[in-house]
Protein backbone atom coordinates (compact mmCIF):
# COMPACT_ATOMS: atom_id res chain seq x y z
CA UNK A 1 0.00 0.00 0.00
CA UNK A 2 1.30 3.46 -0.85
CA UNK A 3 2.14 5.71 2.04
CA UNK A 4 0.65 9.11 2.80
CA UNK A 5 3.43 11.74 2.73
CA UNK A 6 3.04 15.04 4.52
CA UNK A 7 1.74 17.93 2.40
CA UNK A 8 4.23 20.63 1.47
CA UNK A 9 3.78 24.15 2.91
CA UNK A 10 1.31 26.39 1.06
CA UNK A 11 4.07 28.86 0.13
CA UNK A 12 5.83 26.10 -1.81
CA UNK A 13 2.63 24.69 -3.31
CA UNK A 14 1.77 28.09 -4.76
CA UNK A 15 4.94 27.92 -6.86
CA UNK A 16 3.73 24.82 -8.72
CA UNK A 17 3.63 25.64 -12.48
CA UNK A 18 0.28 25.62 -14.26
CA UNK A 19 1.30 22.76 -16.62
CA UNK A 20 1.66 20.50 -13.59
CA UNK A 21 -1.64 21.72 -12.14
CA UNK A 22 -3.54 21.08 -15.38
CA UNK A 23 -1.99 17.98 -17.01
CA UNK A 24 -3.86 14.97 -15.56
CA UNK A 25 -0.92 12.60 -15.00
CA UNK A 26 1.43 15.23 -13.59
CA UNK A 27 -1.40 16.62 -11.48
CA UNK A 28 -2.12 13.19 -9.99
CA UNK A 29 1.55 12.80 -9.00
CA UNK A 30 1.64 16.30 -7.52
CA UNK A 31 -1.57 15.67 -5.56
CA UNK A 32 -0.27 12.37 -4.22
CA UNK A 33 3.01 13.81 -2.93
CA UNK A 34 1.35 16.94 -1.53
CA UNK A 35 2.78 19.50 -3.97
CA UNK A 36 -0.74 20.74 -4.70
CA UNK A 37 -4.01 20.50 -2.73
CA UNK A 38 -7.17 18.96 -4.22
CA UNK A 39 -9.23 21.25 -6.39
CA UNK A 40 -12.01 22.84 -4.36
CA UNK A 41 -15.29 21.95 -6.05
CA UNK A 42 -17.59 23.74 -3.59
CA UNK A 43 -18.01 27.27 -2.26
CA UNK A 44 -17.17 28.26 1.29
CA UNK A 45 -20.88 28.45 2.14
CA UNK A 46 -21.49 25.00 0.65
CA UNK A 47 -18.62 23.57 2.69
CA UNK A 48 -20.10 25.07 5.84
CA UNK A 49 -23.49 23.51 5.11
CA UNK A 50 -21.95 20.10 4.36
CA UNK A 51 -20.03 20.26 7.62
CA UNK A 52 -23.22 21.19 9.48
CA UNK A 53 -25.17 18.30 7.95
CA UNK A 54 -22.37 15.84 8.75
CA UNK A 55 -21.68 17.01 12.29
CA UNK A 56 -22.06 14.10 14.69
CA UNK A 57 -22.89 11.66 11.88
CA UNK A 58 -22.04 7.98 12.20
CA UNK A 59 -22.40 7.11 8.51
CA UNK A 60 -21.93 9.44 5.54
CA UNK A 61 -21.86 8.58 1.83
CA UNK A 62 -20.29 10.82 -0.78
CA UNK A 63 -21.06 10.11 -4.43
CA UNK A 64 -18.41 11.65 -6.67
CA UNK A 65 -15.07 12.24 -4.96
CA UNK A 66 -12.75 13.57 -7.69
CA UNK A 67 -9.70 14.84 -5.75
CA UNK A 68 -11.24 14.67 -2.28
CA UNK A 69 -11.85 18.31 -1.31
CA UNK A 70 -15.40 17.75 -0.06
CA UNK A 71 -14.46 14.37 1.41
CA UNK A 72 -12.04 16.24 3.65
CA UNK A 73 -14.80 18.62 4.76
CA UNK A 74 -17.00 15.65 5.66
CA UNK A 75 -14.16 13.82 7.39
CA UNK A 76 -13.56 16.79 9.66
CA UNK A 77 -17.24 16.97 10.66
CA UNK A 78 -18.24 13.38 11.38
CA UNK A 79 -17.67 11.62 14.68
CA UNK A 80 -14.34 9.91 15.27
CA UNK A 81 -14.73 6.31 14.21
CA UNK A 82 -17.72 7.07 11.95
CA UNK A 83 -18.01 5.44 8.53
CA UNK A 84 -17.25 7.71 5.58
CA UNK A 85 -18.05 5.93 2.30
CA UNK A 86 -16.45 7.52 -0.75
CA UNK A 87 -17.78 6.36 -4.12
CA UNK A 88 -16.30 7.16 -7.53
CA UNK A 89 -15.65 4.88 -10.53
CA UNK A 90 -12.30 6.50 -11.46
CA UNK A 91 -10.87 7.43 -13.79
CA UNK A 92 -13.53 9.68 -15.16
CA UNK A 93 -13.51 12.72 -17.36
CA UNK A 94 -16.31 15.24 -17.25
CA UNK A 95 -19.33 12.98 -16.65
CA UNK A 96 -21.19 16.25 -17.11
CA UNK A 97 -19.60 17.36 -13.82
CA UNK A 98 -15.96 18.18 -14.54
CA UNK A 99 -14.27 20.63 -16.87
CA UNK A 100 -13.19 18.84 -20.08
CA UNK A 101 -9.67 17.50 -19.63
CA UNK A 102 -9.94 17.16 -15.85
CA UNK A 103 -9.62 13.60 -14.64
CA UNK A 104 -9.53 12.11 -11.18
CA UNK A 105 -6.98 9.52 -10.05
CA UNK A 106 -8.09 6.93 -7.52
CA UNK A 107 -4.59 6.38 -6.14
CA UNK A 108 -3.72 10.07 -5.82
CA UNK A 109 -7.06 10.92 -4.23
CA UNK A 110 -6.85 8.04 -1.77
CA UNK A 111 -3.38 9.18 -0.68
CA UNK A 112 -4.51 12.80 -0.32
CA UNK A 113 -7.56 11.87 1.75
CA UNK A 114 -5.58 9.44 3.91
CA UNK A 115 -2.99 12.14 4.57
CA UNK A 116 -5.74 14.53 5.67
CA UNK A 117 -7.60 12.02 7.83
CA UNK A 118 -4.54 10.58 9.61
CA UNK A 119 -5.14 10.18 13.34
CA UNK A 120 -8.48 9.95 15.12
CA UNK A 121 -10.67 10.45 12.09
CA UNK A 122 -13.45 8.42 10.47
CA UNK A 123 -13.11 4.96 9.00
CA UNK A 124 -12.87 5.73 5.28
CA UNK A 125 -14.42 3.08 3.04
CA UNK A 126 -13.60 3.37 -0.67
CA UNK A 127 -15.87 2.08 -3.43
CA UNK A 128 -14.25 2.33 -6.87
CA UNK A 129 -17.49 1.63 -8.70
CA UNK A 130 -20.68 3.18 -10.01
CA UNK A 131 -22.67 4.72 -7.17
CA UNK A 132 -25.92 3.24 -8.45
CA UNK A 133 -24.50 -0.29 -8.27
CA UNK A 134 -23.29 0.25 -4.69
CA UNK A 135 -26.65 1.72 -3.68
CA UNK A 136 -28.60 -1.25 -4.98
CA UNK A 137 -26.46 -3.66 -2.98
CA UNK A 138 -26.08 -1.51 0.16
CA UNK A 139 -26.10 -3.61 3.32
CA UNK A 140 -24.42 -1.08 5.62
CA UNK A 141 -25.97 0.93 8.45
CA UNK A 142 -28.63 3.57 8.05
CA UNK A 143 -27.07 6.69 6.58
CA UNK A 144 -27.03 10.15 8.15
CA UNK A 145 -26.07 12.00 4.96
CA UNK A 146 -25.82 11.13 1.28
CA UNK A 147 -23.99 13.78 -0.74
CA UNK A 148 -24.87 13.41 -4.44
CA UNK A 149 -22.11 14.95 -6.57
CA UNK A 150 -21.29 12.28 -9.14
CA UNK A 151 -22.36 11.99 -12.76
CA UNK A 152 -24.36 15.18 -13.35
CA UNK A 153 -26.54 13.84 -16.15
CA UNK A 154 -30.23 13.98 -15.36
CA UNK A 155 -30.58 10.22 -15.62
CA UNK A 156 -27.64 9.37 -13.37
CA UNK A 157 -28.54 11.95 -10.72
CA UNK A 158 -32.14 10.68 -10.58
CA UNK A 159 -30.87 7.11 -10.36
CA UNK A 160 -28.65 8.08 -7.42
CA UNK A 161 -31.69 9.44 -5.60
CA UNK A 162 -33.79 6.40 -6.47
CA UNK A 163 -31.31 3.82 -5.14
CA UNK A 164 -29.96 5.74 -2.12
CA UNK A 165 -32.74 7.72 -0.44
CA UNK A 166 -34.38 4.70 1.18
CA UNK A 167 -31.13 3.98 3.07
CA UNK A 168 -31.24 7.34 4.85
CA UNK A 169 -32.42 7.26 8.48
CA UNK A 170 -35.29 9.41 9.69
CA UNK A 171 -33.81 12.81 10.46
CA UNK A 172 -31.02 12.19 7.93
CA UNK A 173 -30.24 14.18 4.81
CA UNK A 174 -29.59 13.98 1.09
CA UNK A 175 -27.64 16.89 -0.43
CA UNK A 176 -27.53 17.62 -4.16
CA UNK A 177 -24.58 19.62 -5.47
CA UNK A 178 -24.86 21.88 -8.54
CA UNK A 179 -28.65 21.78 -8.28
CA UNK A 180 -29.14 25.55 -8.32
CA UNK A 181 -27.47 27.47 -11.13
CA UNK A 182 -24.81 24.81 -11.44
CA UNK A 183 -25.78 21.99 -13.79
CA UNK A 184 -28.99 21.20 -15.72
CA UNK A 185 -29.12 17.55 -14.62
CA UNK A 186 -29.17 17.94 -10.83
CA UNK A 187 -31.30 21.08 -11.14
CA UNK A 188 -33.93 19.21 -13.15
CA UNK A 189 -33.97 16.28 -10.71
CA UNK A 190 -34.41 18.51 -7.66
CA UNK A 191 -37.15 20.52 -9.38
CA UNK A 192 -39.01 17.36 -10.42
CA UNK A 193 -38.77 15.74 -7.00
CA UNK A 194 -39.24 18.62 -4.57
CA UNK A 195 -41.11 21.45 -6.28
CA UNK A 196 -43.80 22.50 -5.92
CA UNK A 197 -44.19 19.78 -3.23
CA UNK A 198 -41.62 17.24 -1.95
CA UNK A 199 -42.35 13.50 -1.84
CA UNK A 200 -44.03 12.13 1.28
CA UNK A 201 -41.68 11.95 4.23
CA UNK A 202 -39.20 14.52 2.90
CA UNK A 203 -38.76 18.28 3.05
CA UNK A 204 -36.28 20.85 1.76
CA UNK A 205 -34.19 22.31 4.58
CA UNK A 206 -31.46 24.40 2.92
CA UNK A 207 -30.47 25.99 -0.36
CA UNK A 208 -26.98 27.50 -0.32
CA UNK A 209 -25.35 28.59 -3.58
CA UNK A 210 -25.70 25.48 -5.79
CA UNK A 211 -26.31 23.04 -2.91
CA UNK A 212 -29.80 21.80 -1.99
CA UNK A 213 -30.32 19.74 1.17
CA UNK A 214 -33.43 17.67 1.88
CA UNK A 215 -34.35 15.82 5.08
CA UNK A 216 -36.21 12.62 5.77
CA UNK A 217 -38.70 12.98 8.62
Amino acid sequence: MLGAPMALPKAIRRLTPDPIRDEPTLRAIALAIGVIPPRTMHSTAEAELLAHLATGAQCVVEIGVYEGSSAMVLADAVNAGAELHLIDPFPRESGAALVPGWRGSATATQIAVRRHVRGAGPNVCWHIARSQDIGREWDGPEIDLVFIDGDHSREACREDWDVWHSHVRRGGFVAFHDARGGSPGPTAVVDELFYPAPPEGWDVTDEVDTLVAVRRF
